[in-house]
């Protein structure tokens, strides 16, 4: 095959997939939430569900629409990529702007991966990643960021970013580094020192690696994607994938602490509980009910499926071989979040400003399926909690990302809470921080 032929097969494939897949959803995208959520037959069909809402951004003035009772407004525009957000003690906000790292000519040509390309650059996803984390300063307390400043820059795709004393750590995605902070400033120029190396390599399926610090200060905890969808590449190429690695920043020594965990992202402390918690992206192709994301715990030892099970126990029968033993642990996810919604931010309510309901509640950013007919995420839902667990349906916070033609006009990633107690919204479409508050 000619370096020409192959990309017009995977063009005219794209336009196979796109214009013939008729499978779509049989339940409705509600129960697929919650600590129960209806698990039908698998669905797999010769040719994936592929249903793609094409990036379109806002127009001038457009702005999500949030919920009765609450008010978004812009904190900042015009960022590159906004993916992932931190509010740092004194209230400036820090925002990763940050995509897919170059891909190696090692790989190789693959039709699923020539087309994946195409649908992740249809999605907005294919422009490179400027590699910067940018700080965001709202001095005078109006809801707008007046200042706004290249504060580390040089990264290789940056996601996660937590701040332990005066060392701030952030996860590039081959490595956690970190770099000498005090309060106020509003550049770093010192070099990146390396705390610990994490799993990349040529491949590096799933690039975004978030970060976290344990209360006391003594241990990282950081999340790895895994290398595949369901193992197709091989085990070996998972080693030290689909978990979350605790690390220890004083001396770079990491272990496995929870694994089968297809792609983990938002780590975050439940209040209440003191748990560790992470949302997490299951696995695709068996259909549009099937998996739903979910939010869990994450137990020490824990192991939670991928590639051999989901939901506890529900065998994938395209693993193999399979390992029976190590299924018959599986974990059940503590909450699921939707077929595809692809569940990126996790964060916990412990501000003021908000009402009482919202305390220890989660609030989840729902980035947007492209295996799913219809379409479900592209919002952020919050889930109320009490003594430490979830505790009822999600509320939905803001919507209206997608239009009505099915285009997208912004992305949700990364949530935090900031200073005041407004929740902020990372959307990497709308190259926006929305800011989310009680309305007046």
């Amino acid at each position: 095959m000619t370096h020409h032929t192959k990309p017009l097969l995977a063009a005219s494939l794209l336009a196979l997939i796109v214009a013939g897949c008729g499978e779509s959803a049989t339940v409705p995208v509600e129960q697929g939430y919650g600590p129960k959520p209806t698990l039908p037959a698998p669905n797999k069909t010769l040719i994936p569900t592929v249903n793609i809402a094409p990036a379109k951004g806002w127009p001038a003035g457009g702005k999500p629409t949030p919920a009765a009772g609450l008010a978004v407004a812009a904190f900042a525009t015009g960022l590159d990529h906004p993916r992932w957000l931190h509010v740092l003690p004194n209230g400036d906000v820090l925002v990763a702007e940050s995509n897919a790292p170059p891909k190696h000519d090692e790989v190789g040509f693959s039709i699923k991966g020539f087309v994946m390309g195409i649908v992740m650059g249809k999605a907005g996803a294919g422009v490179p990643s400027p590699n910067r984390i940018t700080l965001l300063r709202d001095a005078d307390g109006d809801g707008v960021a007046e200042l706004r400043q290249p504060f580390l820059e040089g990264l290789n795709s940056p996601f996660g970013i937590t701040l332990v004393g005066d060392q701030l750590y952030v996860a590039n995605t081959d490595a956690i580094v970190k770099f000498p902070y005090k309060t106020g400033d509003t550049k770093i120029t010192a070099p990146a020192v390396k705390v610990a190396d994490l799993p990349a390599g040529p491949i590096n399926h799933h690039w975004t690696k978030d970060v976290i610090a344990s209360p006391d200060g003594s241990k990282l905890f950081a999340t790895v994607g895994s290398n595949s969808n369901v193992a197709e590449n091989g085990i070996a190429a998972e080693t030290d994938r689909a978990s979350v690695l605790e690390i220890d920043p004083a001396t770079g020594t990491k272990r496995v602490f929870a694994s089968g965990l297809r792609n983990p992202n938002g780590l975050s402390w439940q209040p209440q509980s003191g748990a560790l918690w992470v949302a997490v992206n299951e696995r695709d192709e068996i259909g549009s009910d099937l998996v739903p994301d979910y939010m869990t715990s994450v137990k020490d030892g824990g192991f939670y499926g991928w590639p051999y099970s989901y939901y506890g126990q529900h065998v994938d029968s395209r693993v193999e071989p399979q390992k029976p033993d190590l299924v018959a642990k599986a974990l059940v996810p503590d909450y699921a979040l939707g077929p595809h919604t692809a569940s990126l931010g996790l964060t916990f309510y412990q501000g003021s400003l908000f009402p009482a309901e919202y305390n220890g509640g989660a609030i989840v950013g729902q980035h947007g399926s492209w295996n799913r007919k219809p379409a479900s995420g592209y919002k952020v839902v919050f889930v109320p909690f009490q003594n430490g667990t979830p505790a009822g349906a999600p509320k939905d916070m803001l919507t209206g990302f997608l239009d009505s033609n099915g285009d997208a006009l912004g992305r949700p990633v990364g949530v935090a809470v900031d200073k005041a107690g407004a929740v902020l919204v990372a959307d990497d479409v709308g190259n926006a921080i929305w800011r989310l508050t009680p309305a007046k």
